[in-house]
């Protein structure tokens, strides 16, 4: 298993993209809270993630609403079937935690759900930051509330583009 890293600028600030094998199986925010540690990303080499890069440039620049990108999510069965649904979220949308639980069919399950979308390996692509609390607030965020509270004004059009939000 070959594991390689770079770091990317961000208007969110700096990105760890991380692939395995090739494949994208990391996008990690400075102080994110399930950070894995540095040591585990493996040589530092851009070479796997031109298309990463692509896309994340699109989207921040607002002319990318949804990532078509190959994702090796590595997790708990049920954690693979909520990032899984969070994939399914709309650019611009949001959804409860127990939304989500209902659409897996686990009504019980917000918790869980929870629990889950909060070790998400791959931020912004796999969009843990459309899910809010079933009041509508904003509940917690592995990159910081206030990462996700811009993230959200971008997508919902409330802000400019994201060179605005820096």
């Amino acid at each position: 298993m070959e594991r390689l890293h770079t770091v990317i600028d961000s208007p969110y600030g700096p990105l760890t993209l991380v692939a395995t094998d090739g494949v994208l199986s990391g996008l990690y925010m400075t102080e994110q809270r399930h950070r894995p540690p540095e040591e585990t990303f493996g040589d530092r080499d851009p070479a796997p993630f031109g298309e990463t890069i692509g896309q994340l440039a699109a989207y921040f620049a607002g002319e990318l609403t949804e990532f078509d990108l190959p994702l090796r999510l590595d997790g708990t069965p049920f954690q693979r079937t909520v990032w899984q649904e969070l994939q399914r979220i709309p650019y611009g949308e949001t959804r409860s935690y127990g939304q989500l639980a209902d659409a897996l069919g686990k009504p019980n399950a917000s918790r869980a759900v929870g629990l889950a979308n909060g070790k998400n390996p791959i931020g912004v692509i796999v969009p843990c930051h459309r899910v809010v609390g079933a009041d509508g607030s904003l509940t917690g965020y592995g990159g910081g509330l206030d990462r996700k509270k811009r993230l959200l004004a971008f997508e919902g059009g409330t802000e400019g583009g994201a060179d605005a939000l820096f």
